[in-house]
């Protein structure tokens, strides 16, 4: 049996043989052989996708394409709407609990190729009869020989463009972003929505290690207008010094002296991207909750050094929604 691999090519019957063998498969029909969406068998909450990019339904042509940060948009069937069972459960789907895996090809004829999983990023709350979604393709890996054997065309997110005129102003403090997951969003700001790297961006040691020495700097700046100026020098890069275990990143102060722990969370997304807390760090905060602070740098370019930052402090860190993501087992 051919083995699910990034980027291999599959035809619907590998699919089915992959997914669900030992059930009936139909070549150009029932649910395996021609259905663009299939649930897995006995495992709720898990789909295939089967895409095909240029289709037409009736007079409808799908808007769908792929950005160069690995952001899908796509369209449902012409006849579904937001109130619509399986609708409701995609714009739910947790990607730490379920799974829904990617086969697209650009044209009719050809084998599909497996981009990988898929994390919901947003969907148009303004439009339906088809509901239009982003999805974010996780462990994004495509490379321009992959792109081109296939015949994708990749389209450039907005922040690409922007990190290709904006020049490095250090980071820039923002308000924390409003709840509301899986709500969606207006079509203008759905259109604009960026690519979520939280989950790699949280094994990136480098672009951690550049958004904290960013953190440093900000640090430094704040504390030159408060009262605390004195202890400018007294700022310590922990991490750095200690490597981790200590339960925070950086060693810094409030404006009337008093230490403060810092961990800081980086990622090239936006605000809205989620982040990932160790136990560690998670104990360190429930013992020093009036010190500890999380902030949060986004939209990180390492190149410039340039992004913005929203802090945490206290009920906003104790009121995180927080997702196991593993157990420690023993006998």
């Amino acid at each position: 049996m051919k083995q699910l691999s990034l980027y291999a090519d599959y035809g619907r019957r590998e699919v089915h043989d992959i997914f669900a063998p030992g059930t009936p498969f139909t070549e150009r029909a029932g649910t395996w052989g021609n259905h663009g969406v299939v649930r897995i068998p006995g495992r709720p909450g898990d789909w295939v996708f089967f895409v095909t990019f240029g289709q037409k339904v009736s007079a409808h042509t799908f808007d769908e394409g792929v950005s160069s940060e690995g952001v899908l948009t796509w369209q449902s069937q012409p006849s579904q709407d937001l109130k619509e069972i399986r609708i409701k459960e995609w714009i739910k789907h947790d990607e730490l609990r379920h799974s829904i895996y990617l086969f697209l090809r650009t044209r009719e004829g050809v084998p599909y190729t497996y981009l990988g999983k898929l994390k919901y990023l947003s969907h148009d709350k303004e439009r339906e009869k088809p509901v239009h979604f982003q999805w974010q393709i996780l462990d994004w890996k495509m490379d321009t020989s992959t792109s081109e054997r296939i015949g994708l065309e990749l389209k450039q997110s907005p922040e690409s463009a922007l990190a290709a005129t904006s020049p490095g102003e250090g980071l820039t403090e923002i308000d924390p972003p409003a709840g509301g997951e899986g709500t969606g969003e207006t079509t203008r700001t759905f259109r604009a929505r960026k690519a979520d790297f939280s989950a790699a961006d949280a094994r990136n040691r480098a672009l951690g290690f550049d958004g904290e020495k960013s953190v440093m700097d900000f640090e430094r700046n704040r504390l030159l207008n408060t009262e605390a100026a004195h202890k400018v020098d007294e700022i310590r890069h922990v991490a750095e010094i200690e490597g981790d275990g200590a339960g925070y990143d950086i060693l810094s102060f409030d404006p009337d002296g008093t230490e403060l722990y810092i961990e800081v969370k980086t990622t090239r997304g936006n605000e809205q991207s989620d982040f990932y807390l160790s136990a560690n760090e998670l104990a360190f905060f429930q013992a020093h909750q009036a010190q500890f602070a999380i902030y949060r740098v986004c939209e990180f370019d390492p190149a410039t050094a340039s992004g913005k930052v929203f802090i945490l402090r206290g009920e906003d860190i104790a009121n995180l929604s927080l997702e196991p993501l593993s157990y420690r087992a023993r006998r």
